[in-house]
């Protein structure tokens, strides 16, 4: 008897040594494998799950590994082990390269880890520690509370999930659209009272229409976070927080996409407001552009911040990203000088918008300047698309950068026009130049300069304060139509190439007689009638 109770005891000791031996904690994947494990339903053996808590008693580490559990279920994060490393020596040497350290998930829980001791895996120090914040956050004080007060009834299941949990979630979502409305008002609110602040002005509806735009994701975001807060306290299975709170995490990136979207439609707003104030048109140009950029950035980042709910490493698909953007860049070494030299045209800025330039053979006026290439407009309306890398390197003629836009010509009058109409032609003409508007009366020269083969030259210089090209043809053409109808006034007519043949001497012939008016009263009033005209039909148009 005494031999057969001896075999039972010392079986019963293999039997417990087995038990503890089952623990496996020689790498992070077994200790997370064991600590879950063990907190199974059809497998609950806490004491063993609490072998994963490092320097607690029994019942402190029991308590400690439920409430990580809890935590993590809370928050719907599912645990996938093909993903843990089996390595005892692992070693996180891009966040912890002093520690054999693992952290299960370093985006949404980064404070739940394992780290080594000795030759064993447990959850860290620092896990063990802020276990019970984060074991507050997830499950308030007032859980249990609600849970002792909650009838019997009230932990019937209806489709699987209990009656007071249905009834907490219908009230979640009357509050939620409570804090909805009023998070909107408030917050459209506060956006107009800091629009003011740096505007001064209350009165810019295209702003105020894009705040009430941003209001509305905001006060979104606000209701979010409140479900986000309470859906863990009303205790759900792993799967439906997993999922819930998953939908719940991308609509939240997605609204604040839509956020920092709106707040960049404000900024480009504001900027495009603040350009129309300066003389430089290219500023304008770069509205679009920035708009198109500050998009695609936001979007890009919204985009690698979803990604990582699904467990993607967003370190891995940037580096990818710039390994393939570098071949990319290598591949295509002409896109790239192009954003250089569109860096470098906005820098140095050689001309504006409507400048009249000459860049090569290409003479027009600047249109738009894109990322890849400038678009300039010549004469006869034909468009030319200069790469920016080339138009960076060239040498610009700006004739829009010109303080004035200098003007000369020379007029050709017939050679037997009389001295006084000679000189009663170009005074006239230099009363016409005092007169306009857009010239520079205190700078131009009219002189009777020179004998050409078939004209008697006067040279015609002047400038014109209108740097646009198209108001420099229209200055031109009044001028030149004051002098044509001044000419024709005074009996002066212009020259052109001909042949004069004498017939004096044949007989019975009499050469061309002119009869030009030299009377000095009549070339008077009529300089006098034309300039008065002249002044006329300017005020006309500028009315008009």
């Amino acid at each position: 008897m005494k031999k057969i109770f001896l075999l039972a005891f010392l079986f019963s000791l293999s039997t417990v040594a087995q038990v503890k031996d089952s623990v496996n904690l020689s790498n992070p994947n077994a200790t997370i494998y064991t600590h879950i494990y063990y907190l199974q339903q059809d497998s609950y053996e806490p004491e063993k799950s609490a072998k994963t808590i490092y320097g607690l008693s029994e019942k402190e580490a029991i308590a400690t590994a439920i409430k990580i559990k809890r935590v993590l279920d809370g928050k719907g994060l599912q645990i996938d082990f093909n993903k843990i490393p089996n390595n005892p020596d692992y070693n996180d040497t891009i966040g912890y390269s002093k520690f054999y350290k693992y952290v299960l998930f370093p985006e949404r829980m980064p404070l739940i880890s394992v780290e080594k001791h000795g030759d064993k895996w447990y959850y860290s120090v620092e896990t063990v520690e802020k276990i019970d914040m984060l074991y507050e956050e997830v499950f308030p004080w007032y859980i249990d509370q609600i849970q002792e007060i909650i009838p019997g009834y009230g932990h019937k299941k209806v489709l699987g999930v209990e009656i007071w949990q249905l009834v907490a979630l219908i009230v979640l979502l009357l509050l939620t659209i409570l804090v909805y409305y009023i998070a909107r008002r408030i917050a459209y609110f506060i956006l107009q009272k800091i629009l003011y602040r740096f505007t001064k002005n209350y009165a810019l509806p295209s702003i105020n229409q894009a705040l009430k735009k941003l209001a509305h994701p905001i006060s979104l975001l606000v209701a979010l976070a409140l479900i986000d807060k309470i859906f863990p306290s009303l205790q759900f299975s792993l799967e439906v927080n997993k999922w819930f709170l998953l939908t719940l995490n991308i609509a939240a990136t997605v609204f604040w996409i839509y956020v920092f979207l709106k707040l960049a439609k404000v900024f480009i707003i504001l900027y495009e407001v603040f350009t129309e104030k300066t003389d430089s048109k290219l500023d304008d140009q770069l509205v679009p552009i920035l708009g198109n950029f500050l998009t695609g950035l936001i979007v890009v980042i919204g985009v690698l911040r979803i990604i990582t709910f699904f467990g993607v490493n967003p370190t891995a698909v940037i580096a990818g990203a710039s390994i393939g953007g570098l071949a990319i860049a290598f591949a295509s070494q002409d896109t790239v000088k192009n954003l250089i030299g569109t860096v470098m045209i906005f820098t140095d800025k050689p001309f504006h918008i409507g400048d009249w330039i000459q860049a090569g053979e290409v003479v027009g006026t600047v249109e738009e300047v894109g990322f890849r290439s400038t678009r300039v407009r010549a004469a006869d309306t034909s468009i030319y698309q200069i790469p920016n890398s080339k138009l960076s390197e060239m040498v610009i003629n700006n004739s829009g950068l010109r303080l004035y836009r200098r003007y000369n010509t020379q007029l050709g009058i017939r050679y037997d026009t009389p001295p006084e109409l000679i000189e009663a032609f170009v005074k006239g003409i230099r009363e016409i130049i005092t007169a306009h508007p857009d010239t520079k009366s205190d700078n131009f020269l009219v002189e009777f300069n020179g004998f050409g083969d078939s004209a008697l030259l006067i040279m015609m210089n002047m400038y014109l304060k209108d740097l646009a090209w198209a108001s420099e043809q229209r200055s031109r053409h009044q001028i030149h139509m004051a002098i044509v109808k001044m000419a024709k006034e005074l009996g002066v007519d212009f020259a052109f190439p001909s042949t004069t043949v004498m017939i004096e001497q044949f007989p019975e012939k009499k050469g061309i007689d002119l009869k030009y008016s030299t009377d000095s009263a009549r070339i008077d009033a009529v300089l006098k009638q034309q300039v008065s005209n002249f002044k006329a039909e300017l005020g006309d148009e500028s009315e008009a």
